[in-house]
């Protein structure tokens, strides 16, 4: 194990048709919400390698054999993984259990994390030398961001993913272990058209060609 690297973990879908941002396919259609998809792993890649905080991790869904994984895997220098498991939560502790027998934290984001820039990612990096555990909560009641020292399974069972609920269970369960918790400035991710027109107009993304 690294005894002093930090690795950023991104977790993404392949850009399919039709299968990839589809809450944005009534806005963009299937291909153009596939394009955002894309757009979206690619902004996050950028965003974790500026940080220079550690090595990028690309992992991947449903698993690595999709072209798009394989340029970028060239383009930014990442490595792919397989994201594993049933649900996202035991995705997410397959991947710390994985990247942590390898390197003393793990940072995990979501690539439609949109509003995540380099600096958030430094400071979660740094927050991590002290903390047990570091989040960044998102509008919607998620996490953009969870950065973890030691292994912490506790933290992704019993959470009802995809609600609103997701970040204050995961306050009840930090709480009852008593871990020392850093929380960055709360942002938002991208799934409806919505956070789409949002992101564009902040600068975050290209639009799509009307």
């Amino acid at each position: 194990m690294s005894e002093s690297v930090t690795a950023v973990l991104v977790f993404a879908r392949a850009p399919e048709a039709g299968r990839s941002k589809t809450r944005l396919m009534p806005l963009l259609g299937a291909d153009g919400a596939a394009r955002i998809g894309a757009q979206l792993t690619e902004r996050a890649l950028q965003v974790a390698a500026d940080a220079a905080i550690g090595p990028v991790e690309l992992w991947c869904a449903p698993d690595c054999s999709h072209d798009f994984f394989e340029r970028c895997r060239d383009r930014y220098g990442v490595s792919l993984h397989a994201q594993t498991g049933g649900d996202i939560g035991m995705r997410m502790a397959h991947a710390f259990d994985d990247t942590l027998r390898r390197h003393a934290g793990a940072l995990l984001i979501g690539a439609d994390a949109v509003s995540l820039q380099s600096a958030d990612l430094r400071a979660a990096g740094v927050a991590l030398r002290s903390h047990d555990a570091v989040f960044a909560p998102a509008e919607d009641g998620g996490y953009l961001l969870v950065g973890l020292r030691v292994r912490q399974a506790h933290l992704f069972e019993g959470i009802a993913w995809g609600s609103a609920g997701v970040w204050p269970q995961t306050r009840a369960v930090i709480e009852r272990l008593g871990l020392l918790t850093h929380v960055l400035p709360t942002g938002y991710d991208l799934d409806r058209p919505d956070d789409y027109r949002r992101a564009v107009a902040e600068g975050l993304l290209v639009p799509e060609p009307c």
